[in-house]
């Protein structure tokens, strides 16, 4: 379980998001690292026994979890570190061009979320013939009870064409998904629910409602 402390650490790093001040406390840093290392293999572990791909993957905690550096080449917030910690689970690991799962915590805006953010051009091009394909096995999924109760806002619209992409017509029943440039369901986590002892059942049990979806979309990459 994610102790009281990492979420302390998290709300002090935010208001004192400086390398003096994380210099200093970098000892209670590792120890959240290291509760949410814990946390995260608990999920691997969990994650691979509904899930063959991740089990095939064998993954380890250094595949799923992101530095707390922040990359701040090309931002206007010059703020040197993340004030969350993330993991990602996916078959090829964090890197990878294929869809996963993924939480993050932090202590005002915890959320697990899923799929595949702003797939390459080809990747892109395979799920929207995927979709159109399979347009009745997709909706299914996309409705389905779990699916719904975990996700109730459906699929992520930050990243849409205003026409259909080529070869698509205005009529096609799948248009709506086919115009999406981005994969991506999220469902966020209220703060209370972090410290509690189940919280990982929470976590998996969102998971575990999304697999038939990540499992579509990495069907039609590979395809």
């Amino acid at each position: 379980m994610i102790q009281a402390q990492t979420l302390q650490f998290l709300s002090a790093l935010k208001e004192n998001n400086n390398k003096p001040w994380f210099d200093t406390n970098r000892k209670t840093y590792e120890i959240a690292k290291k509760n949410f290392a814990e946390v995260v293999q608990e999920l691997i572990k969990s994650i691979e026994k509904f899930d063959r791909d991740i089990e095939e993957a064998q993954l380890e905690v250094k595949n799923c979890t992101f530095r707390i550096n922040r990359d701040v080449r090309f931002s206007k917030n010059k703020d040197p570190y993340k004030t969350n910690l993330g993991a990602s689970f996916s078959k090829g690991g964090k890197k990878a061009h294929s869809a996963g799962y993924y939480l993050q915590i932090d202590p005002n805006h915890c959320f697990l979320a899923g799929g595949i953010w702003m797939p390459e051009p080809d990747d892109l091009k395979k799920i929207r013939v995927e979709i159109d394909y399979n347009f009745d096995e997709f909706k299914n999924i996309l409705n389905a009870e779990a699916f719904k109760n975990t996700f109730p806002n459906g699929l992520d619209r930050e990243a849409v064409t205003v026409r259909p992409p080529k070869g698509y017509d205005e009529t096609n029943p799948a248009i709506e998904l086919i115009k999406l440039k981005s994969f991506t369901t999220s469902s966020a986590i209220d703060s209370k629910e972090i410290l509690k002892p189940n919280f990982t059942d929470t976590v998996l049990a969102g998971f575990k409602a999304m697999q038939p979806y990540i499992a579509f979309l990495n069907r039609a990459i590979e395809g």
